[in-house]
């Protein structure tokens, strides 16, 4: 018998150690016990891999500590704009959604995509009329803003201009964070994968994108095989990090290609794709798997990450730092 496991990230960065409270670190260690309990708890009463991934990103989304849905971050024209995609490995059968505004939970939206069109990604009002169509919940777009959000925003054009916060090289703004991850040099994604009761995997991703982005750029997230894969026969994968990198090196489904043609193990390609594939282009940030056999990974190149898994009948465990 399979064993059922739930693995989820809130995305990547640079760790924010000396400017953060316990109370604080301890407030985002609740929020993903939070969603790998519910998650668990799905997967333990039989109900599929896609099912369990679309509860935990919807979850994610819900919660305005990281950056999809309520509490996405600000473009550079002080707008939101939410790319979200899912992935059923029985079938290789998806959906995704791309520069929504409307959409309360762009990844149920890509779920419907994926059981009710032909297509697999719709953007902006295309997106939004199909999922107005699917009876979806729609809001305003003010819905998703926070005020922590808008601070970032203009911390960011301040120190930046026109560029979008990604650079983690420096500590300027570290005295303006109060996250164990620094929100102001984060990628910020959320994601999750995998593995139910039948051994079908599944995957999703959702993100608000970068801080400061132009309008109408789209990242790694809602494109099949850069951001998010899943395949029964190799793994399911959810990428966080800086988009343009991992579409160059389509780093999701690279990973499994390392698996089914270079039969290397769910750790061998995770840790290849991420520790040594990705660097050559400059390429930062991490990654969760599960696959067939329920062995997981979580690599990062960065100097944290928030992350968490649950096995059914086992113990919870998050993790932001090393």
């Amino acid at each position: 018998m399979n064993k059922p496991v739930i693995v989820i990230h809130g995305g990547a960065g640079t760790i924010s150690h000396n400017a953060v409270s316990p109370e604080k670190e301890q407030e985002y260690h609740i929020a993903l016990r939070r969603v790998l309990l519910a998650s668990q708890k799905l997967l333990a009463e039989g109900a599929s891999a896609l099912d369990a991934v679309t509860l935990a990103v919807t979850l994610l989304e819900d919660c305005p500590l990281f950056n999809a849905g309520k509490g996405a971050v600000f473009t550079h024209a002080e707008t939101h704009e939410m790319d979200a995609a899912i992935m059923d490995g029985r079938n290789l059968r998806a959906g995704a959604v791309s520069c929504v505004s409307h959409i309360q939970h762009p990844v149920q939206a890509a779920r419907a995509v994926l059981e009710h069109s032909q297509h697999v990604l719709f953007v902006g009002e295309g997106a939004e009329t199909f999922a107005r169509q699917q009876g979806l919940p729609l809001v305003a777009a003010d819905y998703f803003s926070t005020s922590a959000r808008h601070q970032q925003l203009q911390r960011v054009k301040q120190s930046n201009g026109d560029g979008m916060m990604l650079d983690h090289s420096g500590a300027s703004l570290l005295q303006h964070t109060s996250t164990p991850i620094n929100e102001d040099k984060k990628f910020g994604t959320v994601g999750a994968v995998a593995l139910d009761i039948y051994g079908n995997l599944a995957a999703a991703t959702s993100t608000g994108g970068m801080t400061n982005k132009q309008p109408g750029r789209v990242g790694d997230s809602p494109i099949l095989g850069a951001g998010t894969y899943a395949d029964n026969q190799t793994a399911a994968v959810s990428c966080t990090g800086s988009g343009e990198m991992f579409m160059r090196k389509v780093t999701a489904y690279d990973l499994c290609a390392l698996m089914e043609y270079a039969d290397l193990s769910l750790e061998q390609a995770g840790t290849k794709v991420i520790m040594e594939k990705l660097p050559l282009i400059g390429g930062e940030g991490g990654l969760i798997a599960v696959d067939a056999s329920g062995n997981i990974c979580l690599p990062f190149n960065s100097e944290g990450m928030y992350r968490g898994f649950a096995y059914v009948g086992e113990e919870v465990t998050t993790a932001i730092f090393r």
